[in-house]
């Protein structure tokens, strides 16, 4: 049974989250034309702000509790973009969603001058998929000195550069070695910690993520959703990233829109074993298998 976490409370935007107390619900808003779910919103002559707040919209009504906002593809073998282009799909959205609807929102982004814009323009959360670190290893110092200096939340995700394989199932990675697999990640996400508050991010402010689909192989992150519950050690609110993954998809054969059963599985697993926020694309679904979990695993 998960335990409460011993993080104290955290305000994002206007909303207080506790700890331990139910699961949050983060829905993703995909502003790329190349979305591994399909469901990117930066289609040829599509309006961008306007199918954004749609979107987000529907979220809220859901139930969602953060609105998740990327403008640059993550998905395996996805080439990077420039802060331009980035900006160019993520600020309409952005501005467009921030002027009508009061749930927090989070900015899926390591680039410093992306998280820089945002902030000003409305964002509350920095959701980094490297942990403070850039693709080549080095330390984001730009991000984590304006986030420090900011005063506002940060996700931290383990991840770890690997050549992609992308099939008729979508993108993995392979042959990705792990000394132990939770053991290297805690390891890892422990020194962005440190790093990030050695640089005056405070550790209330910290949430991490073990970023499921990110430099590990398919089998490799049933493992990781199989020993989630050792990630309690770190003592940080836990961000769980599965949803319509190329792992969901591979053992069920199903492409990522046909993945939100198998996602809705995932979610109960991670908050059996203590997540605090799931990030989803089906809304309602999760919110449901998330209300159900919580009342079998978090009921007094």
């Amino acid at each position: 049974m998960a335990e409460p976490q011993s993080a104290p409370a955290l305000t994002i935007g206007e909303k207080q989250f506790v700890w331990g107390a139910r699961t949050y619900i983060m829905a993703i808003i995909n502003v790329t034309p190349d979305s591994f779910s399909a469901d990117g919103l930066a289609q040829p002559d599509a309006d961008i702000a306007a199918d954004a707040l749609a979107q987000a919209r529907r979220a809220a009504a859901e139930g969602a509790d953060i609105i998740d906002i990327g403008g640059e593809s993550t998905r395996p073998g996805a080439e990077p973009i420039g802060t331009e282009e980035e900006l160019r799909r993520v600020l309409p959205a952005l501005q467009a969603i921030a002027s009508e609807i009061t749930l927090p929102i989070s900015i899926d982004t390591y680039h410093a001058e992306v998280a820089a814009a945002t902030l000003a323009t409305g964002a509350h959360l920095i959701n980094d998929i490297w942990g403070l670190r850039m693709p080549d290893g080095s330390w984001n110092t730009p991000l984590a000195r304006l986030v420090a200096a900011q005063s506002v939340p940060i996700v931290l995700m383990h991840n770890r550069r690997a050549h992609a394989t992308v099939s008729a199932l979508g993108g993995h990675y392979r042959d990705v070695v792990y000394t132990d697999l939770l053991g290297d990640i805690i390891a890892e996400l422990r020194e962005s910690v440190a790093y990030a508050e050695a640089q005056g991010i405070a550790r209330a402010s910290i949430l991490a993520d073990p970023g499921i689909g990110f430099g590990k192989t398919p089998a490799q992150n049933l493992e990781l959703v199989r020993r989630l519950s050792e990630l309690q050690a770190l003592q940080l609110p836990l961000l769980i990233g599965a949803s319509r993954k190329s792992f969901i998809g591979l053992p069920l054969g199903l492409a990522p829109q046909e993945r939100d059963e198998g996602t809705a599985a995932v979610t109960a697993l991670a908050i059996a074993a203590g997540a605090d926020i799931v990030r989803v694309h089906n809304v309602q679904m999760n919110v449901r298998a998330a209300r159900i979990t919580d009342a079998i695993f978090r009921s007094h």
